[in-house]
């Protein structure tokens, strides 16, 4: 660890090696900053989504969708308290939020905002 950075073990079957994106090596996102994320969606203009899933399929390309998107939502508290609905109905799950640019409809931004089980 020459230059400070660190090498990490991947391997293929091991619950601990999976991850959840790049910046999955970071700590957890707190409260607060959850709320800065989602205040910046909403002055993007972007639609929010929210989809979540089961630990062990956190690799899964496709994540169950909560709800409908909810397009045209400008209210920052309104989405996180649909993020807030999906954890609480779905324990253990992990929890993502994603901004999708509404003309072109292409995904800008997604992040964990709930890590549920033991997968990092």
């Amino acid at each position: 660890m020459e230059n400070g950075i660190r090498d990490f073990p991947s391997r293929v079957g091991e619950q601990a090696s999976k991850r959840l994106g790049t910046f999955s090596y970071l700590p957890p996102l707190d409260a607060a900053a959850v709320e800065r994320q989602t205040e910046y969606l909403v002055r993007r203009g972007l639609t929010a989504m929210i989809e979540h899933v089961e630990p062990e399929r956190a690799t899964a390309r496709y994540w169950y969708m909560w709800k409908l998107p909810l397009f045209g939502e400008t209210d920052p508290g309104a989405i996180r308290a649909e993020v807030d609905a999906c954890i609480r109905a779905n324990p253990g799950h992990h929890v993502r939020l994603i901004g999708f640019e509404p003309k072109r409809q292409t995904q800008l931004v997604a992040f964990v905002v709930e890590r549920g089980g033991t997968t990092p």
